[in-house]
């Protein structure tokens, strides 16, 4: 008689516990949105978008004055006011979609008419309506930090943004904005894959012992030829 074997199922350990919500971030650079409201709210969110390069389309027949500031001095994207209420065509193309409103039926209406269209949509302070959120935020761009609690506590989400703020120094986003620019130089450096990975390390170190200094071109050279120097030493020692 043969025997039977019995195989228990492989044991599996997550490498993320569960998420609340998900933090992606959107390239918003050129692309359409679409705000409905003319309100404070509606207006920080407007300049939230044009700063992450966004062409903002604001639709409301009566903007407050902080909009029409941010129509004449937009902090990146265009913003556009459209001095009447939404209407569904409005909607067609945009990449994201945002609305201001006092009440749940005029927020239902603009959420169901934006997701017809395809379109994720946020209804500020009306969580039953929104497709994504907008956490804290930690501006060291192109270094970002984005902070949630899911809605439920967004004055201890500022708590932690004033961390966090604190431990980043400005200087990082020097750093960051210069690793952006030497990437293609280091891919055509020569160095391996796992030559490239130890520049990046070595890079980071840099940049967090001393975030103050402005980074330059000499430090790409010199970075660049310590991590072929480790490479060799690595290879000699095998």
């Amino acid at each position: 008689m043969n025997a039977i074997t019995y195989c228990l199922p492989p044991t599996h350990t997550p490498r993320m516990a569960r998420l609340a919500r998900l933090p992606v971030f959107f390239a918003l650079a050129d692309k359409r949105v679409v705000v409905a409201g003319g309100s404070a709210a509606a207006a920080w969110k407007a300049e939230l978008l044009s700063a992450a390069g966004a062409q903002v389309d604001v639709y409301s027949a009566a903007p407050c004055e902080e909009l029409a500031a941010l129509e004449r001095h937009p902090p990146g994207g265009e913003i556009r006011i459209v001095r009447r209420e939404w209407a569904a065509p409005d909607l067609v193309g945009a990449t994201l979609a945002v609305g201001a409103f006092d009440d749940d039926v005029s927020a239902a209406d603009f959420a169901t008419v934006a997701r017809r269209a395809g379109v994720p949509v946020n209804v500020i302070d009306k969580p039953a309506h929104c497709d994504f959120s907008f956490g804290s935020i930690v501006n060291r761009s192109p270094l970002v930090v984005g902070i949630s609690t899911d809605g439920a506590a967004p004055v201890f989400a500022q708590a932690i943004r004033a961390r966090i703020e604190a431990l980043l120094p400005q200087g990082f986003s020097r750093w960051v904005a210069a690793a952006v620019q030497w990437r293609p130089a280091v891919k055509s450096s020569g160095l391996s894959f796992a030559g490239r990975r130890k520049f990046w390390q070595l890079f980071t170190a840099r940049a967090v012992a001393d975030p103050h200094r402005e980074p330059s071109t000499a430090d790409v050279g010199a970075l660049v030829a310590e991590a072929r120097s480790l490479g060799d030493v690595v290879e000699h020692a095998r």
